[in-house]
Parts: structure tokens; sequence; C-alpha cells
């Protein structure tokens, strides 16, 4: 998950929170002041009905115009005694003008009189209480979205504006390639921790740019330094071999150390070649026609391992271009069709397809390989002559290099290398 979405989400869960509380407690609050309100206006209304009653004034009628309606009647004095002088309550009662019930609140108080007890039952419908109700319900909602929106449109503008710099680090990162000559990355910050992580960056980069000189001096030097003794053991023994006073047990010997040393060369070079692709030597970028290479490398090591007897079905569905450095490419094709002549029995065969997004190298096998080691290097599912066991290793890198994908899978007794670009 993105920061920004990280963030956005606890904020607004938050915010949902906070808000809904706030919501809820302030509706309560004003139906509760809604409801004083109403209350204070029967208390008013009671209390001057118990006056005109006790001073021995006219009763004001039902119908008076106002909303407030009321009901007087004798009660005995154990129910005055027994139930609360004051009492509110809210009930559905009859409204004669219209016939119906509809919801009141109601007011009900017992005073004593100079014949006993009355108990004064006033009450107001509540409808324009409810209606109320309903409204602030709705403004309500409509002001705690409201607010919700604001907030996280506010919080999505902040955020984005402070972060900028953090954006601006990870696009230079993205673009940034070792020992491709980057633009610079500016540390003039405002913001003391961007501005220290800035400088941690090139600080880093910098180390790193220099290490990756190093190594490159140290690769190149290794490569020469190391081929040339091995090409004058090669050459001295090839000379060697030329004596005619040399016994057969002898020459056998000196075979087999040339057939060594040709091996570590082989090595040699292949693990300074994985070396230079896994540090980005190979930058230079092409258009390369992989039906040509395919072409041409089948029918170069069709003669080199004619003797094995091998059976090549060859299917292009489409023109295969990729984006790649030359040299690479060739290591591709070449390594793949490589090991599977080597890697194939006597009569087999060697299936290829080329497709539109990739192609396919299958050949005839006997047991199918691990395929989480495959592409390591050194492993070898068989030991074969001529092998060093960094082809498929050499392959791998060049992919990963590349942003290539191939995959592995024994299917109907072949091995199959999947390549798709």
């Amino acid at each position: 998950m993105k920061l920004f979405h990280n963030v956005m989400l606890h904020v607004s869960a938050a915010s949902v929170v906070v808000m809904t509380a706030w919501a809820v407690l302030f509706y309560w609050a004003i139906i509760a002041e809604v409801n004083d309100e109403v209350d204070d206006s029967l208390e008013d209304y009671s209390e001057n009905l118990i006056i005109r009653y006790l001073n021995g004034e006219v009763m004001p009628s039902l119908n008076n115009g106002s909303n407030n309606q009321f009901y007087m009647y004798d009660v005995s004095e154990e129910y005055a005694k027994t139930y609360p002088q004051i009492s509110y309550r809210d009930e559905m009662v009859y409204i004669d003008e219209k016939l119906e019930y509809e919801p009141a609140r109601i007011l009900m108080t017992i005073f004593k009189t100079d014949s006993g007890y009355k108990e004064l039952v006033v009450y107001t419908p509540t409808i324009d209480k409810i209606d109320l109700q309903q409204s602030i319900l709705g403004w309500i909602i409509a002001l705690y979205v409201g607010i919700i929106l604001i907030l996280l449109l506010l919080n999505m503008w902040i955020f984005r504006r402070n972060m900028k710099p953090l954006y601006a680090l990870l696009s230079w990162f993205n673009n940034y390639k070792i020992g491709s000559g980057n633009t610079p990355l500016s540390t003039k910050q405002n913001i003391t921790e961007f501005k220290n992580l800035y400088q941690a960056v090139t600080m880093s980069v910098d180390r790193n740019e220099k290490l990756y000189e190093q190594q490159k001096l140290f690769i190149g030097n290794a490569s020469h330094e190391m081929q040339t003794p091995l090409a004058i053991c090669l050459n001295r023994l090839e000379m060697l071999m030329e004596d005619e006073n040399l016994t057969e047990k002898q020459m056998e010997e000196i075979a087999k150390t040339h057939q060594t040393l040709e091996n570590i060369t082989r090595m040699n070079k292949s693990l300074l070649l994985l070396c230079k692709i896994e540090n980005g030597q190979y930058a230079d970028m092409k258009d390369v026609s992989v039906n040509s290479m395919i072409h041409q490398y089948t029918d170069v090591f069709s003669e080199v391992y004619a003797y094995k007897n091998i059976t090549v079905s060859l299917s292009e569905t489409s023109s295969l271009q990729m984006r790649i450095n030359e040299s690479l490419a060739v290591m591709l094709v070449s390594n793949l069709l490589k090991n599977a002549y080597l890697h194939n029995s006597d009569n087999g065969k060697i299936e290829v397809v080329v497709k539109d997004k990739g192609f396919i190298v299958a050949n005839t096998g006997e047991d199918a390989l691990d395929s989480s080691k495959i592409f390591t290097r050194f492993y070898q599912g068989s030991k074969k002559e001529g092998s060093t066991g960094l082809g498929l290793a050499l392959v791998y890198t060049i992919c990963k290099a590349n942003n290539i994908n191939i995959v592995y899978e024994f299917k109907d007794g072949m091995h199959v290398f999947e390549v798709n670009v």
C-alpha cells in the first residue's frame, strides 16, 4: 500500500469516528434543548391554569388559538400521595379538531384545592417538534458529510504538498542507473528531515559510484591478468605436445591438463561476463531480430553436434524483435541453443518456436530438473563434457538485467525453456 493511501485511510477512519461521535452528541443535545423548551412552555401554561383555577377565574376554552390543550379532574388523596406531583411523558392523544390521534408532549401536575386534590394534564402536539427534529437531523447529516469531505480534501492537499520532496526523490531513484552520469540530486530543502535524507542518499550514491568504478577497473584488470597467463600455459602445453620424445602416457596427461586449462579459461570468461552484466556494463540498446539469430546458431550448432544426429524443428509464427544489447542477445540465444544440443541425447530432437512476444527452446530429456536451482551457477543435472555450469546462469542474468521473463518446465519428455519479452 502506498504511503499516501495508508495515511489517508487512517485519517479518514479517525475523522469518521470523531465526527460521528460529535454528530450523535450534538443531535441529542439539540433534541434535549428542544424538549426542555417545550417542557418550559407546558410548565408556564400549567402554572397559569392552576393560578386561575385557585383564584376562581374562568378557565380558558379548549379552542383558545394555542397549540397547548388541557383537561382537569379530581383525584383521591391516596392517588396524589402515590404519584409524583409533576411528570412528563410522550404519548398519542386524540385531537378533537382533527378527529385523530397525534403524538404529543404531556405535563401532568397534581395540586391541592380547598375541596381536595386535582390533576391537571397539559399537552401540546409535537408535530412541529418532530419536523424540527427531522430538520435538525438532516442539517447535521449534511454538515457531517460536508466537514468529512472538506477534511479529507484538505488533508490530501496538505499531504501532497508537504510530501513533494519524497516523490521527487522516488522519481529520481526510478530513473537512476549506476555509472550512467545521472542528474545530481538537489539537497536544497526547507524541511530538516528531507534535507538530511537527501544528503544521506547523495553520500550513498557517491560511494556506490566510486565502488562501481573500482569494480569495473578490477574486472578489466582481472580479465587481462588472468587470461594472459592462461593463454601462455595453453601455448606451452601445445608446444610440449609436439615433442616426438614424449611417451603415450605423457601425451595423455598433457592433453588432460590442456583440457582442464581450457575449461578454466571458459569459466573465467563466463564469470567475468556475469559480473559485467550484473554491473550494467552493456548499456547500448538496439532492436535485434531474434529470428535471424536462431537461424544462424541452429546452423552452426547443427554442424558442431552433427555426430549426435539431432533433429531440429523450427516454427515461426511471428517476427520477434527485442530491445537489448546485441552482444547480450547473442549470448542469450546461443547459450539456450547450445544447452539444448549439449544436454540432448543421441538421435534426440530440438523444437524451437518463435512467437509474437517470445520464443521457446525445448529438447528431449530423461528426467525433470530442479526448477528452483536450474538457473543457479554451477548447477548441472548431469555433467557434460565441455559444460561449465554457467550457461543457464548467464541466460538468467541477461534476462533479469533486461526485464525479460524466462521459465523452465519438463513437459512430455522435453526440457522446455520459454522466454517472454
